[in-house]
């Protein structure tokens, strides 16, 4: 635990001006960030005494072991910079909205020739038009089948579309009438994009134009006594009634807005968003916080803000957004909304009305979720503590492993030989720091060599890192041991070029910077005694090493003949378990990846500067990789994107592969000969 006071700044270091600040730990890790009009008057609420502090204030200030700030120009700025930081460093004591799930939306791509309706998660890409979110992506199917009917928008897939317009003849859909079949130039692209754009028309809300225009048109069709046409217009106009219908009216004068409503407790927080648009329910999202920072229900709706909309522009920021309490700086926040929509965006509680009565329905609504929340959430955290407490006890360790590596090696038969690392904190998968890495320093199959390379390769990094900040002190040499020590004027030789790898441009530090408190390997006591060994070469003697066999699960410790068994039912061997499990898929995953790619290589991938996009406009440009190899290097360098020297390299490698031999047709024993990009014919 660090005192405050051995890194708080002089008052008069710190200026009186808007900004945003970052505390970090003795790893250099980022574990708060804040933003403040003043500076100087905000810091110095830290530094207080700890008695003074709310109870998770003193955990975090006693936790950091520096603070550090950059000052902007307006508390705009430093709203936005707030919000990029915490996306960027993911602090641990700040609040994190999180989601079980990925909403679904309606999209239409209309950055395409032809745009296609479809459902699409994740992020938002430019140029597509966006509904929703949905709760289900089967709502959105509904309705895309009703909307078909009036608006025939293409849905299929590129590949489907492509193959279509290649055969002459449309898909299903284009033979029912719910699609245009531009595929087949039943419509030009012009016409197809205007039934791409009333579709998004009708789906913003302007709904009363198209229902009057197709009622006239069924008045017209029945005048002239075309019944069928009519009848079809009938049940067109009653398609697009049910599918307002799947969205409740709650305004009646067309508002666009975003209701927030928050539920809380001491420890928890839960955030309902209602969005509507043309007053009517268009989409419905929730999220769920610990209350890691002491915030207050402005300060959860502040955060609620920068999540929902720090990625958001144009008319996905609503003219309107209703919350439960303002934010401390109301202006401020306003601002930064108006700055993502274009224009000014009214920030406000409601008072009275339809407003305040839909207000009560979304809070209602965060209140379930609250409560629903912490009848699945009660079981597991009691279950991951008890998890981390057991395999504490088994392994006599000091204190509950928080974070846990798990590495594991895979490879078929000896080739393409892989190795994985997976990271586990509270008991709860890290995937954004899970890391792969290819076998550098021999070839062939050797599972215990893999395995110590692997580990000296991830802990010489972690290495740099505390010689770069200054924490790594010269020691005494231990018998049989390669001490890792800062040498006056430079670093290391066992991590040199190490702490150039792990700084990133503005000299942030990379995941590899942080140890665990255990680590496992999958495997018996050879694995381990490999992972041990590898330790013990650098120095490092205080993270816990164990492995878990496969065959009847045991537990293996360094130095010990006998393993450790955990009974069956142990929460504890369960989550090894789970760690262990997951280092293998991810490994095996990798190692496809590898294979396959080996397997689909051909002459061109063996040329060192050549990527994708010069493959293909070669191919392109001579047909086949036998016309490519005949080249001149006049002849390669007319290709758009490749200079003299690249082809003289390509011609190079080219002549030195030896070409393959020609396939032969087992039926009439002809040869095949090759074709475009090395494939035969």
């Amino acid at each position: 635990m660090a005192d405050p006071s051995s890194y708080r700044p002089k008052p008069g270091q710190i200026p009186d001006s808007p900004g945003v600040y970052k505390f970090r730990d003795e790893h250099r890790r980022v574990i708060y960030v804040g933003k403040a009009k003043s500076l100087r008057q905000r810091l110095a609420n830290y530094f207080q005494p700890l008695t003074s502090l709310h109870p998770r204030t003193a955990t975090m200030v006693t936790t950091a072991a520096s603070v550090e700030w950059t000052v902007v120009a307006t508390e705009v700025e430093a709203l936005q910079l707030e919000y990029s930081w915490i996306k960027e460093f993911d602090p641990r004591f700040n609040v994190k909205y999180r989601d079980d799930k990925s909403y679904p939306y309606l999209a239409v791509t209309m950055n395409e020739e032809f745009p296609r309706v479809q459902v699409m998660r994740g992020a938002k890409k430019k140029g597509v038009r966006y509904f929703g979110p949905y709760g289900h992506a089967w709502a959105i199917r509904e309705t895309v089948d009703l909307m078909l009917r009036v608006f025939p928008v293409r849905t299929c897939s590129a590949g489907v579309f492509k193959r279509s317009a290649q055969i002459g003849r449309p898909c299903l859909l284009g033979y029912i009438g719910k699609c245009a079949a531009p595929c087949v130039g039943r419509v030009t692209p012009e016409e197809h994009r205007e039934l791409a754009e009333d579709f998004c028309d009708f789906m913003a809300g302007r709904t009363g134009t198209y229902l009057r225009r197709i009622e006239q048109q069924m008045m017209a069709a029945a005048e002239d006594m075309e019944y069928e046409r009519a009848a079809r217009l009938r049940d067109d106009i009653e398609a697009l009634r049910k599918a307002l219908e799947k969205n409740a009216i709650v305004f009646n004068d067309a508002t666009d807005a975003d209701l927030i409503a928050v539920a809380e407790d001491e420890l928890e927080a839960a955030v309902q968003i209602f969005h509507v648009r043309g007053g009517r329910v268009r989409g419905q999202r929730g999220w769920v916080t610990d209350k890691v920072e002491a915030v207050d229900t402005a300060g959860l709706v502040e955060h609620a803000l920068q999540q929902l909309y720090g990625e958001e522009t144009g008319d996905s920021v609503p003219k309107e957004v209703l919350v439960p309490a303002l934010p401390e700086d109301a202006e401020a926040v306003s601002g930064w909304l108006a700055s993502r929509r274009g224009s000014n965006v009214s920030l406000r509680i409601p008072q009275r009305g339809d407003k305040k009565a839909l207000m009560v329905t979304v809070a209602r609504n965060a209140q379930q979720a609250l409560a629903l929340h912490k009848t699945k959430r009660a079981s597991d955290l009691t279950t991951r503590s008890r998890a981390l407490e057991e395999i504490a006890a088994a392994l006599d360790l000091d204190s509950a492993p928080l974070r846990i590596e798990c590495f594991d090696i895979s490879h078929l038969q000896g080739d393409d030989v892989v190795a994985s690392m997976v990271v586990f904190e509270d008991g709860l998968a890290r995937k954004s720091e899970y890391r792969r890495f290819q076998i550098k320093s021999f070839e062939g199959q050797d599972d215990v060599r893999s395995m110590h390379e692997v580990i000296s390769r991830r802990f010489r990094r972690y290495l740099a890192e505390k010689v770069r900040t200054g924490e790594w002190v010269e020691e005494e040499s231990q018998e049989g041991a390669e001490v890792i020590a800062a040498e006056p004027g430079g670093l290391p030789a066992a991590v040199s070029g190490e702490v150039s790898a792990l700084q990133e441009e503005d000299g942030r530090p990379k995941r590899f910077a942080y140890p665990p408190q255990l680590l496992v390997v999958d495997g018996g006591q050879p694995q381990v005694a490999a992972a041990k060994r590898a330790l013990d070469e650098l120095g490092i003697d205080d993270i816990a090493v164990c492995g878990l066999a496969k065959r009847l699960e045991e537990v293996w410790v360094p130095e010990e003949d006998d393993p450790v068994v955990l009974p069956r039912s142990s929460e504890g061997l369960y989550l090894l378990q789970r760690v262990r499990d997951e280092a293998h898929r991810f490994a095996i995953t990798y190692q496809r990846a590898k294979r396959t790619k080996r397997f689909k290589a051909g002459p061109l991938d063996a040329v060192p500067g050549l990527g994708d996009t010069r493959k293909q406009a070669l191919i392109k440009h001579f047909g086949s990789v036998k016309k490519l190899r005949s080249a001149t290097i006049d002849e390669i360098c007319e290709v758009p994107g490749i200079g003299r020297k690249t082809a003289e390299t390509l011609a190079a490698a080219l002549a030195e592969a030896a070409p393959a031999a020609p396939a032969v047709n087992t039926a009439t024993g002809e040869i095949i000969e090759e074709d475009d990009g090395g494939s035969t014919t």
